[in-house]
């Protein structure tokens, strides 16, 4: 879908992002930046979290969409704003058009999560679920723009927008003025495009790398074609930057002042991930995670000190518990293995035995003994273990073939 506007918008300035830091007095907090030790020592050089998840409605949207809606005429507020998103704009979105006074409606994917619909509707939006994708929800939103005349927000593609969201920079800048290198995650482009703003004009030797996830990354091909191109099918875990075009404002401006884009696994996501959880005792969403991912991926590539932004907290229970899983089996600490045995008493006592033995914990057994591809006297063990790293999975398979056992996978 294109949103590319009929007429130029203006460009976003130092100054709009200063005139947005002070509309955001008493309604965006200016979040804490915590120090880690363990991304520290990797890197070879301090590195910073700033903690956006901890955020007003968990992430930084909130901070251009209070922006965007603050500027409209008296006429533009009456007839209220529209928006679509399947988590963090609807929630920012929402709390900003309910401090202004303002009516909302935001469109979300009928798949959204029931967290993220609750938390929308509590700030005070009326919520309308409608399609399975995004492209389709914005459609809607879009068109009931057209029908009643209330204001279409986007996420990211507009001057205001990326002016509110600009006011990270000026943080980062005041909490960590020795700072060399801020990794930020890239979706559309509206934060990073208001940090480089921001940053670039006060500190133009500062670097800044943007990171996108593998499946999902249109940054690169756009900004080697010289102009936004679409993806087709994005796919991460990473829904707050799975976007399939780069906005038409952002994309400019991150041409121009942002150094490198880098790309991130699915893998990376869910480590990076798990490390924010365990060691930095915070709760963020993939998305969130990127910049970390990107720093475990190549720790050596970035000068110190380095600011990872951690954008958004919002990550529905059950996909946490999924992702949690993956990270831990990417770091080599959970096995899933399936086992060939013969069917006979006794014989998952004497398997659990040698599990035993190299100090493999199970969490979980399932049989099958019904698949063709078994003989009548065999049947198939699928377990799931915890274990203690990739040199412990390879003692686990290791004592499995040597006790005589058929490893499937």
């Amino acid at each position: 879908m294109n949103y590319r506007k009929a007429d130029p918008l203006p460009p976003v300035t130092l100054d709009d992002v200063r005139g947005a830091q002070k509309m955001l007095t008493g309604v965006a907090r200016a979040t804490a930046m915590e120090g880690s030790r363990h991304l520290s020592h990797l890197v070879g050089a301090p590195v910073h979290l700033k903690c956006e998840n901890l955020q007003r409605t968990g992430s930084f949207k909130l901070r251009g969409a209070y922006v965007r809606i603050a500027g409209l005429l008296p006429e533009e507020r009456a007839a209220g704003v529209v928006a679509a998103s399947a988590g963090n704009h609807a929630q920012g979105v929402a709390l900003a058009s309910s401090l202004l006074g303002v009516r909302s409606t935001v469109f979300m994917p009928k798949g959204a999560p029931l967290p993220k619909i609750s938390a929308t509707q509590h700030y005070g939006a009326e919520v309308r679920l409608h399609g399975q994708v995004v492209d389709e929800t914005l459609a809607a939103a879009q068109e009931y723009a057209a029908e009643t005349g209330a204001v279409f927000i986007h996420p990211f593609d507009h001057p205001d927008i990326i002016a509110g969201q600009g006011t990270v920079g000026l943080e980062i800048l005041d909490q960590c003025p020795e700072v060399r290198t801020i990794v930020v995650g890239i979706g559309g482009g509206g934060l990073a495009a208001g940090i480089a703003v921001a940053v670039k004009a006060l500190r133009p030797d500062v670097r800044i790398v943007g990171v996108q996830a593998e499946g999902a990354a249109a940054y690169p091909p756009s900004l080697a074609a010289g102009h936004p191109v679409s993806i087709a099918n994005p796919a991460t875990m990473a829904d707050g930057i799975k976007v399939g075009r780069p906005g038409d404002v952002p994309f400019g401006i991150i041409g121009e002042l942002v150094d490198e884009v880098r790309t991130v696994s699915e893998d990376a996501l869910s480590t990076a991930l798990l490390l924010c959880l365990e060691r930095a005792k915070l709760v963020v969403e993939p998305a969130g995670a990127s910049p970390v991912a990107a720093l475990l991926s190549e720790p050596g590539a970035f000068e110190g000190p380095v600011v990872a932004l951690l954008s958004g907290g919002n990550v529905d229970p059950l996909l946490l518990q999924r992702i949690l899983r993956h990270g831990m089996a990417a770091q080599g600490r959970y096995l899933a293995v399936r086992v060939r045995l013969t069917d006979r008493p006794g014989a998952l006592a004497a398997l659990l035995g040698v599990l035993s033995v190299v100090d493999a914990n199970v969490l979980d057994v399932s049989h099958v003994r019904t698949d063709p591809r078994l003989g009548l006297a065999e049947a198939e063990v699928e377990l799931h273990l915890e274990t203690k790293g990739t040199e412990h999975c390879a003692e686990v398979g290791r004592a499995l073939r040597e006790a005589g056992y058929t490893v499937i996978g």
